[in-house]
């Protein structure tokens, strides 16, 4: 099969041959339902009747706001949308309200590059991040161009006209149908309808209520009560300390360890510079002290596990006192960051343990009963409430089915370019973040990486743009989606998403640093991306 020129003539017509490789990720595509109505996105979106878009954002969360005011800043030119399956932008910060919830990494990290962040607060609570996203929302009038209650369902490439066709599912049940040049999926790693809970034994026996913190009620009433929380995670971390003031006592379960570290949730440094210096540069300032602080202190926990263990330990015995059984309850099996750390802002979650108002379990389940957790040791602990802080359900790009030419895709077997594009898949890109540093940090760099791509796909006169595997890497061998990181809800579902390969650019590297030095060269000129237009679509230019 012939290979596109990696710098077409599109615009003397020059035809395009079929570019994404035959794999055995491809399958015919099953019937789907018709669609109810076809609708362009609408006057309040100042679009023309069906009107083909040139992106395509899927997802209102950190991740599609950043892609969406960088369109703004950098390719005004360029007519987008975003759908949101929500009635509200946030994602994630709209979705959990569970006691206590806040960032789990400082702000200046967390927050755009583009939007400083100037609350006191480095390590801030949900709303104070929900209001920071609508601002941002607000600011660079991007609030228009969403179209909320819109669920992505399916997408299928067009490769006549170099065009994703988009299915969504509108809050009436109707399917809307939408053309769009580049798909950009924003839309987060895990399933929003409903998160992880593993099926209890004697589940049916118990006669309190049992919550899950991705679907909190909105008026709980737990105060005086006997509350047992599950798991041991950030979640778990974070609604401990939040629930102590009102419940009779607060007990965690959990199955192991997590490695806890504790820091002041307002930044000192952050906060001097911010009243001596212009916003702008304080943030610009306190965000790169932050982002090499994190990049030094991940690579030495990798390099040097047992002296970042010890110094881990240390501080929550200096917590706790030295009588306290920090083997038992804060030690983990595993090496640092072979699984998330759980930061704890101002040691409140220590300060919850050492006050006795909670206590923590290191034990596993053996049956719910009447009233509460009967565990394998034969330990009764007693609850009216159980709040199973167990994970998430990971989920690939929201769950879309993907189709080349109605041919349903398996990205599962596809190789992951640069992190955020797939092998022989055109104008799709994702934002998947970090594990070991701010989600939004990578949200950035993909959001700017769309940019220069649109604009390189101008210069040339091209409709597409695919990473392609060389003829050398056409047997490269498979890599796991994440080296060394193995967290439970990994484990449960990493098998639906790409690889990696064995080399760059085919490597899902982690390392935000290296990922912008490698971004801000000129990937167009690597070999392993090619642009390139359809017959009709050069014919068009032509004309």
């Amino acid at each position: 099969m012939s290979r596109v020129s990696h710098l077409p003539p599109c615009l003397f017509g020059i035809k395009k041959t079929k570019y994404y490789p035959a794999q055995d990720d491809l399958a015919p595509r099953e019937s789907l339902p018709k669609p109810l109505i076809l609708v362009s996105l609408g006057q309040d979106l100042n679009l023309e009747s069906n009107a083909m878009l040139d992106v395509l954002i899927v997802g209102a969360g950190i991740s599609g706001i950043s892609a969406a005011c960088h369109l703004e800043k950098q390719c005004a030119n360029k007519s987008y949308a975003v759908l949101e399956g929500r009635d509200n932008v946030g994602g994630t910060w709209d979705l959990f309200r569970y006691p206590g919830i806040r960032s789990d990494s400082d702000m200046h990290t967390f927050g755009f590059s583009f939007k400083p962040w100037t609350n006191a607060k480095s390590i801030s609570d949900g709303e104070s991040i929900r209001d920071y996203l609508k601002e941002a929302v607000a600011e660079y009038g991007v609030k228009d161009k969403i179209r909320f209650g819109h669920k992505v369902v399916s997408a299928n490439w067009d490769s006549a006209r170099d065009v994703w066709c988009v299915a969504a599912r509108n809050s009436a049940g109707e399917t809307v149908d939408i053309e769009t040049r580049v798909l950009f999926m924003c839309s987060g790693y895990y399933n929003y309808a409903q998160g992880y809970t593993p099926d209890f034994a004697g589940l049916a026996d118990f006669k309190g209520e049992l919550i899950h913190p991705q679907k909190w009620p909105e008026n709980l009433d737990y105060a005086g009560k006997k509350v047992a929380v599950i798991g041991s995670g950030a979640t778990a971390v974070t609604i401990v300390p939040n629930m102590v003031d009102k419940a009779a006592h607060v007990t965690m379960i959990q199955r192991s360890p997590t490695y806890m570290f504790s820091r002041p949730a307002k930044d000192a440094v952050a906060n001097f510079l911010g009243a001596v210096l212009p916003s702008k540069l304080a943030y610009a300032l306190t965000r790169w002290k932050n982002i090499y602080f994190q990049n030094a202190t991940y690579k030495g926990a990798r390099n040097n596990p047992e002296k970042t263990k010890k110094l881990l330990l240390d501080s929550v015995r200096k917590s706790l006192g030295d009588d306290y059984d920090i083997d038992t309850h804060f030690t983990p099996r595993y090496n640092p960051w072979e699984e998330r750390l759980c930061l704890i802002p101002d040691d409140d979650f220590l300060s919850a343990v050492k006050s006795g108002a909670a206590e923590v379990v290191t034990d596993t389940i053996d049956t719910f009963v009447e009233n509460g957790i009967l565990l394998s040791s034969g330990k009764l602990i007693e609850a009216d409430i159980v709040v199973s802080a167990t994970g998430l359900n990971m989920q690939f790009m929201g769950g879309v089915e993907f189709f080349l030419d109605e041919v349903k895709l398996d990205l599962s077997k596809r190789f992951y370019y640069q992190g955020m594009m797939f092998s022989g898949v055109p104008n799709l890109i994702q934002t998947f973040g970090y594990i070991n540093a701010s989600w939004t940090l990578r949200a950035d760099l993909n959001s700017v990486f769309v940019c220069d791509m649109l604009q390189q796909m101008d210069r040339q006169g091209a409709s597409f743009c695919v990473p392609e595997l060389r003829p050398e890497e056409a047997s490269m061998a498979p890599q796991p989606t994440i080296s060394g990181f193995n967290p439970g809800y990994m484990q449960r579902g990493i098998h639906e998403f790409p690889k990696q390969g064995e080399h760059a650019p085919w490597h899902n590297t982690q390392d935000y640093l290296l990922d912008r030095k490698i971004l801000k060269r000129s990937l167009f000129s690597d070999g392993v991306l090619q642009f390139g237009c359809s017959e009709s679509d050069a014919q068009t230019r032509a004309a």
